[in-house]
């Protein structure tokens, strides 16, 4: 009997050694993204979703990266709102929030429907669009004041994309970029948005059943990370000029949206 089962128990421990060494390599990627995104979220004011889904994505299904950006955005926004609460354009804030209440909803029902990749090949192609169009010197049009028109349909479709992929960042760059905000009052602003769009999607996610404990472990993980990595890109935030700000911003939206573009296609 004894020789006859440790042919048995070999397999099995070599199973048991894959199984946690490819466990391990999931969780030094998530990570590496976390890292990276929070400190681009937290120098430039948004961006982690943008970066961290699509790359958490190659390793993690989508419906707990989503979560789990959702989590580490309510973490950033809380620290930078105590941080810089005086740079927050507060009534821009609100007219933001107000439709993105309204998208956030249909952003959760995108998540869990079957067209997934059509919906990321459509937010791809603005974001490059977009993106192309303003590192190609042409500046989008000023909004001298806040246009109420501009702020509800912003606010929406943020609330929108921030359901479905935890990405409210291209509208609202896109509103900043037209109002000319500084790098300090577009930081601070947008927390003051993402705190409570964030707690909102969170709460979505949860009646929606997509809280689910690998959200929270990895969650748990990746604050050993995520929390220096905040403090680290507000040194970054001080130190960039209103120029290079916007020209960073888009030229990382541009390397998002392609990498969004070509996972939409492998998927499909």
């Amino acid at each position: 009997m004894e020789e006859g089962s440790e042919p048995t128990s070999q397999p099995r421990q070599h199973i048991r050694l894959m199984v946690k060494v490819t466990m391990d390599v999931i969780t030094l990627h998530v990570l590496l993204v976390v890292c990276f995104a929070v400190f681009v979220r937290s120098a430039f004011g948004f961006g982690e979703g943008l970066i961290a889904v699509p790359l958490l994505a190659f390793s993690i299904p989508i419906e707990i990266a989503a979560p789990l950006v959702a989590l580490l955005s309510i973490t950033v926004a809380a620290i930078v709102v105590l941080q810089d609460w005086r740079k927050i354009h507060v009534r821009t804030t609100g007219w933001l929030l107000a439709p993105t209440f309204l998208g956030i909803p249909l952003g959760i029902a995108l998540l869990t429907c079957a067209h997934q990749q059509l919906v990321k090949a459509a937010l791809a192609i603005v974001i490059v669009a977009f993106s192309a169009y303003c590192l190609l010197g042409k500046r989008p049009p000023e909004l001298r004041t806040d246009s109420r028109a501009w702020l509800l349909g912003c606010g929406f479709v943020a609330g929108v994309l921030g359901g479905a992929y935890g990405m409210n960042g291209p509208p609202l760059v896109i509103y900043g970029a037209m109002r000319r905000w500084s790098p300090q009052h577009f930081r601070a602003t947008l927390q003051g948005y993402f705190l409570p769009a964030s707690l909102a999607t969170m709460a979505g996610y949860w009646f929606a059943g997509l809280w689910v404990p690998a959200v929270t472990h990895y969650y748990a993980i990746s604050l050993c990370v995520a929390l220096p990595s905040i403090f680290l890109g507000r040194v970054a935030n001080h130190r960039i000029r209103g120029d290079a700000f916007l020209k960073y911003i888009h030229g990382g939206l541009l390397c998002v949206g392609v990498l969004l573009l070509v996972q939409a296609i492998r998927q499909g």
